[in-house]
């Protein structure tokens, strides 16, 4: 069973920085796109913020285009996400899966807070 775990949220003021992590347990990078996904507050569906694969140019939502940066390690079977100048409407439970997503990869995310 492929797991997937997310890390490196926290409470961040706006304007700051995070540096989110997904590990997953197999190696897929080279197979699939990879995604980043958020949900926020008051909110059923995630969307889907940044994606990459292996080797290829990342796409990113506009509303995080310029801010957030999508990177992989193959070695080591994680995505990253950098998160800089976060904004309040930036909090969400981040997610990573593919894209397009498999109901069976959601992991339980991490969460990211940003206010004052």
């Amino acid at each position: 069973q492929v797991q997937l775990v997310e890390s490196g949220g926290g409470l961040v003021q706006p304007g700051g920085s995070l540096r989110l992590s997904c590990t997953v347990s197999i190696n897929m990078f080279s197979l699939e796109y990879m995604g980043w996904y958020r949900r926020t507050p008051g909110k059923s569906a995630r969307e889907l913020v940044a994606s990459i694969f292996s080797g290829g140019q990342p796409n990113y939502a506009d509303s995080v285009k310029g801010r957030f940066t999508i990177s992989s390690d193959n070695l080591k079977n994680t995505i990253y996400l950098q998160m800089n100048a976060l904004k309040p409407e930036d909090t969400a439970v981040y997610y990573c899966n593919k894209d397009p997503p498999s109901i069976n990869y959601w992991g339980q995310g991490t969460q990211v807070t940003v206010s004052s």
